[in-house]
């Protein structure tokens, strides 16, 4: 991964992060012991389906730039249908909190939208690939 799409990935996940820990917390004290494990489910859930998916577009970007967009569409259709498949399993769980979860994984793919927006906003990426300096013509 170059360094710009690392640095994006670690300025999303690190809030994201500390939104899941702060609604662990939250949770743990109005749901108890479930609330805090359902919070820390949809946070993990939340960075590792965010997380997966930035680094599969910029892949794509990086080797089929005519599908980029189509991926993207494709890619967060996915995650939706992939949440919904994780919800359907876990649907009459007792290993977690629901509301806990819910909330928490709303917060947290909220804060990774935020995070990521920003940061791409503040990184300083060439819209054009600069030619090699050894290339004579």
């Amino acid at each position: 991964m170059p360094s710009n799409d690392v640095r994006i990935l670690a300025q999303a996940a690190v809030p994201t992060a500390a939104v899941g820990a702060i609604a662990a917390v939250v949770s743990g004290v109005v749901a108890g012991g479930k609330g805090a494990v359902g919070a820390i489910v949809a946070a993990v859930l939340a960075i590792l389906f965010m997380g997966i998916g930035l680094y599969v577009l910029q892949r794509t970007a990086a080797s089929l730039p005519h599908l980029f967009q189509a991926m993207g569409l494709m890619l967060y259709a996915a995650q939706i249908l992939l949440l919904f498949v994780f919800l359907a399993v876990f649907k009459n769980t007792t290993l977690f909190n629901p509301r806990a979860f819910a909330l928490t994984l709303v917060a947290a793919t909220l804060t990774w939208i935020a995070a990521q927006t920003r940061a791409h906003m503040k990184a300083k990426i060439l819209y054009v690939e600069p030619e090699k300096s050894g290339h004579s013509s």
